[in-house]
């Protein structure tokens, strides 16, 4: 069980900061980015070939992190100056072009027999006790920072006099909700921690990368840079007038947000522990649209939210083929039909998402 838990928590963490990525480009900036995968195809294989190489793992994703922001600059230069429908074209068109790349380049991506065999950060490392109790205080760490966060979120929504008492009973929820969660991820991975593995060392790794992300996003979206991301969003012309240069914004916020997916596609590599092409299609994008619309266009929180609550669907429905009288064509088919049915309920009972700012988002445009 405490195995499964660190898995899910891998993935919520990967996820997160794929979504993270997306949010930037959507729910702040307005953006389409139908081809989120493309970055990410970008990060891990760049991650991978250039550790195979013997270069340093650390300075391999940050150039597959910089290989992302540059295919956005490629993306971003000639398409940005489109309406929203055709840039959501062209990235779909550029990530499956992207993917196809890979799967038939033999010589350095190895097609579709993939890559296996490369190096992994803490594969080799057997913490004796003071490592490990320094991974727990790491730990503790990101737990009483995301509890705080949580607390000062609550608190500020509470004194807020123009929030309604139901919208204050209903933060109040989602905050004791938000704490449960994470104490039950903190508990689990000291558990993890005393039986040591490598996808223990990957799990505090990447929630200290997500971390680190979430406090870089939240400055910049909190900065003057990030209100004029909003204002794009809501409506650029009235941006244009106040002279700003809507195009630059635009394309800084597309590089951004590809260089997180990049960075997303070092863990998703490492995660797997090989790749294949097969591993890339368009259903990793949309699972990081249906993160960001259910925890909330726009916040940073509720993106992370959004990505705890859905694999725990993903988790929940993962054992319906012990029904017995479905196929395993029919279960998946019955499990995008469930999240389409609760990404319906959800637009229709709350648009925004969980912790999305209605009076923030122009969505009855």
């Amino acid at each position: 069980m405490v195995e499964y838990i660190v898995f899910l928590t891998i993935n919520v963490g990967l996820y997160s900061i794929f979504a993270l990525g997306l949010n930037l480009q959507w729910g702040i900036c307005g953006l389409i980015n139908f081809g989120l995968v493309a970055f990410m195809i970008l990060g891990s294989y760049a991650t991978v070939l250039l550790s195979l190489k013997g270069v340093p793992i650390i300075i391999a994703v940050a150039i597959g992190a910089l290989l992302a922001a540059l295919l956005g600059l490629l993306i971003g230069l000639s398409t940005l100056r489109l309406r929203e429908d055709y840039l959501s074209i062209v990235t779909i068109g550029g990530a499956e072009t992207l993917r196809l790349i890979v799967q038939n380049e033999q010589g350095l991506t190895k097609g579709t027999f993939g890559i296996q065999g490369f190096p992994l950060p803490f594969s080799q490392w057997e913490p004796n006790l003071y490592l490990k109790l320094m991974l727990i205080a790491i730990l503790t760490l990101l737990a009483v920072f995301c509890i705080a966060k949580i607390v000062k979120s609550v608190q500020k929504n509470l004194r807020n006099k123009l929030s309604s008492s139901r919208r204050r009973l209903y933060l109040a929820f989602m905050g004791v909700l938000g704490v449960i969660l994470t104490l039950l991820i903190y508990i689990n991975g000291v558990l993890a921690v005393s039986d040591y593995s490598y996808k223990v060392g990957l799990m505090i790794l990447e929630l200290s990368v997500l971390a680190l992300i979430y406090l870089a996003l939240e400055f910049l979206i909190n900065s003057p840079w990030g209100r004029v991301l909003k204002a794009i969003r809501e409506d650029e012309e009235v941006a244009k007038a106040l002279g700003k240069n809507v195009f630059i914004y635009k394309l800084q916020a597309f590089l951004i947000g590809g260089a997180i997916a990049g960075i997303a596609g070092s863990f998703f590599a490492w995660q797997l522990t090989a790749i294949y092409p097969s591993n890339f299609d368009s259903l990793v994008t949309f699972n990081a649209w249906i993160i960001v619309v259910l925890g909330g266009a726009g916040s940073n929180a509720g993106t992370i939210l959004g990505s705890v609550i859905f694999w725990l669907y993903e988790s929940a429905t993962r054992f319906l083929p012990t029904i017995g009288f479905l196929s395993e064509s029919q279960v998946g088919a019955l499990r995008l039909m469930l999240i389409g049915l609760i990404l319906i309920v959800l637009m229709m009972s709350r648009p925004q998402g969980l912790l999305g700012k209605g009076e923030e988002l122009t969505l009855d445009r």
